[in-house]
Order: structure tokens, then C-alpha cells, then sequence
């Protein structure tokens, strides 16, 4: 019986690596938050950080960051071109556990598969900067050559740091799992590094209103900053009280009119400093 069972179970690993290939190598993405140093927002392109399954098409299948075969149906892939792209298989926010039942059974249903997307961002084997990558994968897109369940992700550039976490919010409040950041001027590298850079989304909390910091330039005789006594939450789930200071997020209103202080406000952040404070802390709304 013994034998028998190993028997079964060498069959068992036998099937698995029948469904398996050598991992791709891929960019691999930062964590905004977590960056020392910002980086230079006008040579990144911004996207959509979608909830689905890292696809890598080789050319022949889709290929899992493992290394393992997503099985889909004859008719989903037979006008995908014979060159690599690098994307994400998608079934629409909030879906990921659909989905992921969907492209991990061995035998596709073709009546699932018919909902699911293939968002493409990259051509790994491209030679040239990002920028040219994405003009070629936009080419792409309007030649038609593409089936109609794939499609490129649109990508678009931010002026600011206070506009790009405010997209980040929108984002994130329609569903998003968050932003990705792609570096124009980068070359396609399998490793991680600031060429990919994906930002998590924000958290709030509240605080109390301390004192003010004037403005200066256009705000010189309003408030340029506060500030406050809030409540943070670390990565591990602890709570801590820390102070800190506020500068973004007031509209020329609230810089003419701020909240008086030991009023409550709420504000957002996205993770904190390595000394536990919150890091691109901006003012939300006074407490309701």
C-alpha cells in the first residue's frame, strides 16, 4: 500500500511539472512608499495597478511569475502575436479569487475565459527605452492586430506629487487595487528597482489640530501648515499616537480658513517613515 501510495504521489508531481516552465524574467516593482528618495515624476508614466494574475505570453502560453502555465482555451490565444508581452490577466476590480479559480484550471472552461482580459504594459523583448515600448504597444492597439480581449493599459503622466496621490484616492475608492509608476527612460531588466514603481493605497485617520506654520509666497499671511496629534497604523496592525506636521491636501479655502485648533480633522497617508511617521501625509477634511 506504501508503495502504491508513492506511487500516486510521484504521478501527482509528475502532472504539476507537466504544467510548469522555467519563470520568466520579469521587472519587478518598489514600493512608492517605501523610496528614500522621490523620484522625478515627470519622466514616469502612470497606470492602473490591476487585481488580476501576472501573465507572461511567450510567444506559445501564457506563463505564471512561477514559472507555471495558465491553460487557456485554442480560440483566446491563437491571434496572440509570436513575440513576448508582459501583462495581466484581469476579470475586473475586485475579482481576483474568480479569476483565479478561472486561469489555474487545468481544463479551461471556454464560457468563464470569455470575460477575462489580457491588459498588456510591456514588450520585454523590445529593445528600446519605455517610451518607445509604449508607442510601440499603442501602435499596436490601433492596428487591430490585437484581439479584442486584449488590451493595452492606458498610461498617463502626473504633474505633481498632491495630484498623483489624489488620483491614487479616486483609484482606489472606484475599486483599484492602486497606481503603477513606469519609468520612461528605463530599458526592459528583469529585477527590481525604481524603473517600476507601484504605490499602495492610502490610509486615514484622525488627528488633533496643534498649532500652524504661515505660508509663504502666495500664503504668506494664511496657514501654509499645521500641526497635529494623529493616530498611525503601522505595517504589523499596531496603533501609535505621533505629531507631525501637515503642508498638502488644503484647498486656498482652508488655507484662509483652517480648522481652529483642537479640532479634530482627518487626514491620509501612505505608510510611514522608518522613524514610524506618516509619510505623504496630506489634509482630508475636518472630522464629521
Amino acid at each position: 500500500m506504501r508503495l502504491i501510495a508513492l506511487f500516486v504521489f510521484l504521478l501527482s508531481l509528475s502532472n504539476i511539472s507537466a504544467w510548469s516552465d522555467e519563470s520568466p524574467a520579469l521587472m519587478l516593482a518598489n514600493v512608492y512608499a517605501s523610496q528614500i528618495h522621490k523620484p522625478n515624476l515627470k519622466h514616469y508614466w502612470v497606470s492602473e495597478k490591476y487585481d488580476g494574475v501576472r501573465a507572461y505570453w511567450n510567444g506559445e502560453q501564457f506563463i505564471s511569475r512561477q514559472g507555471n502555465s495558465y491553460p487557456a482555451p485554442t480560440w483566446y490565444i491563437k491571434d496572440l502575436p509570436d513575440y513576448p508581452l508582459d501583462g495581466e490577466l484581469w476579470l475586473g476590480r475586485g475579482q481576483f479569487d474568480k479569476l483565479s479559480g478561472i486561469v489555474r484550471t487545468q481544463t479551461p472552461n471556454d464560457d468563464h475565459w470569455q470575460s477575462v482580459r489580457f491588459m498588456v504594459f510591456d514588450l520585454p523583448k523590445h529593445e528600446g527605452r519605455f517610451n518607445q515600448r509604449l508607442q510601440a504597444l499603442n501602435s499596436l492597439q490601433k492596428s487591430k492586430e490585437l484581439p479584442a480581449w486584449v488590451e493595452v493599459v492606458k498610461q498617463w503622466k502626473v504633474k505633481s506629487e498632491a495630484v498623483l496621490l489624489q488620483q491614487l484616492d479616486t483609484f482606489v475608492d472606484q475599486g483599484a487595487e492602486g497606481l503603477i509608476l513606469h519609468d520612461g527612460r528605463s530599458f526592459y531588466a528583469a529585477k527590481r528597482n525604481d524603473d517600476l514603481i507601484k504605490l499602495k493605497p492610502s490610509l486615514d485617520s484622525e488627528g488633533i489640530v496643534l498649532s500652524y506654520v504661515e505660508g509663504k509666497g502666495k500664503y504668506q499671511g494664511q496657514m501654509g501648515a499645521m500641526w497635529v496629534k494623529g493616530v498611525v497604523l503601522d505595517e504589523q496592525g499596531s496603533t501609535a499616537t505621533k505629531t507631525f506636521k501637515i503642508g498638502s491636501g488644503f484647498s486656498d479655502f482652508d488655507r484662509a480658513n483652517p480648522p481652529s485648533i483642537g479640532s479634530e480633522i482627518t487626514f491620509k497617508y501612505s505608510g510611514l517613515t522608518s522613524t514610524g511617521l506618516p509619510r505623504f501625509v496630506r489634509y482630508w477634511r475636518l472630522k464629521k
